[in-house]
């Protein structure tokens, strides 16, 4: 960079991608540049995911809000670029999740930075996934709180896909309900 110049975030998203395994824009913010959002905050966070752990270089966050994460929800057997691609309108910029992607990446955060409502808010303007790529994705999907939210959401919701998330999300005999108490006191209890 040289002096006074302004560090454009797709320039510097692309640098951080050839530096980081597996990175892309993910979860909340890849629905949100992919048209899906609840409301619009003043500042959102960049949602960045990869699979390789390293902190954020400072003179990227002290440009960007952004949080970095390499917790997948994905067991290893999915392939590294399934459901990432570049949004159309910048062919050559960072991968970033394709909605059924974002989708289970926004539940797996739920309790941890993401809120229980506001995600549930976000799932319900999600109405046109891709049922043959939600199911691959729910086949590898290690979590089972964000098999069951998924599920549970998209019945409750009425959203079009419910049918197929229901029967690709499938449940392990024998495994009873899961339950957690999120930071902020709120307890969530999910049913088999």
């Amino acid at each position: 960079m040289f002096p006074n110049d302004t560090l454009r975030e797709a320039e510097c998203l692309k640098f951080l991608a050839r530096r980081l395994s597996g990175f892309h824009v993910g979860g909340k913010t890849a629905l949100a540049w992919r048209g899906v959002r609840h409301n619009v905050p003043a500042q959102e966070s960049l949602c960045l995911w990869g699979e390789q752990k390293a902190r954020l270089p400072e003179w990227f966050v002290e440009r960007f809000r952004a949080r970095y994460t390499t917790r997948s929800p994905f067991a290893r057997s999915l392939a590294r670029d399934f459901g990432l691609q570049p949004l159309p309108e910048t062919p050559k910029g960072v991968q970033v999740s394709v909605p059924e992607r974002a989708v289970l990446e926004l539940l797996s955060e739920v309790g941890i930075h993401q809120g229980l409502e506001e995600a549930r808010h976000i799932l319900e303007g999600v109405r046109s996934l891709r049922p043959e790529i939600l199911a691959v994705l729910l086949r590898r999907c290690q979590r089972v709180k964000v098999r069951r939210l998924c599920v549970l959401w998209a019945q409750e919701l009425n959203l079009p896909w419910a049918a197929a998330a229901q029967k690709a999300a499938g449940e392990t005999p024998g495994r009873g309900r899961w339950t957690a108490r999120f930071k902020d006191g709120t307890t969530l209890i999910l049913k088999p």
